[in-house]
């Protein structure tokens, strides 16, 4: 084959690849590069190795994971479920996640009229909720957690105890916070494996507490110790 025909076939793979990345229902995955799902398309799984998932306003896929970069839900997106390793996830208005939400290293924020069919967990990360239901329950190790005003979590928070040598570093070990905002509610048990501070605002439900005590508050939070 000469150049010139090699180049042709070239350039019509990965006109082929990206219009196969926008046909409805299917699947994207990568090994490096960022993956985006239009809005208001309908996809198959997203996956990559190396790189972001944004999932378009509108748009829906099934299981959306990566294992080095972010999760970006924009409003009214839905998937099946979504994780990621090394990598935060942002979720807009009006998102709906039939299964759960997971990550390792980073951070989970969820915001107004979502909704959450499985459980919402991290290790290394903070998990942020407003006005959010979740089905499952909230889970961490070393992160702190706001079930902001109006959320409602059903199974239950759960602060593992951590495993192996994970205070490598010097001073004193962070200690979680958990704090269940105005008018939220937490219907399932609030365990704590480990030292962690739990802060209820009066206007907010919680079931029962194992390992910690609640504290209640109403408009500010105590300093940190």
């Amino acid at each position: 084959m000469n150049k010139t025909l090699l180049a042709l076939a070239l350039i019509f793979a990965v006109s082929t690849a990206q219009a196969h990345e926008h046909e409805d229902g299917h699947d994207v995955s990568k090994v490096n590069g960022s993956v985006s799902a239009e809005d208001g398309h309908r996809y198959g799984d997203l996956d990559t190795v190396n790189g972001s998932i944004t999932i378009g306003a509108g748009a829906t896929a099934k299981n959306v994971e990566t294992v080095n970069g972010s999760i970006t839900l924009e409003t009214g997106g839905h998937m099946d479920s979504v994780s990621t390793i090394n990598g935060a996830i942002r979720g807009a208005r009006n998102v709906r996640v039939a299964g759960s939400a997971e990550t390792v290293n980073g951070s989970i924020k969820l915001d107004d009229a979502s909704t959450v069919g499985g459980d919402v967990s991290t290790v290394n990360g903070g998990i942020t909720l407003h006005a959010v239901d979740v089905t499952g329950k909230l889970t961490t190790v070393n992160g702190d957690m706001i079930v902001g005003a109006r959320s409602v979590v059903h199974g239950g928070i759960l602060i593992e105890k951590p495993h192996g040598n994970w205070n490598w570093g010097f001073g004193k070990p962070k200690i979680p916070r958990v704090v269940i905002g105005p008018n939220a509610e937490v219907k399932g048990p609030i365990v704590f494996e480990r030292e962690a501070e739990l802060f209820v605002h009066t206007s907010a439900k919680i079931g029962p507490v194992s390992g910690g005590k609640a504290q209640p508050y109403t408009d500010t939070l105590p300093p940190r110790p």
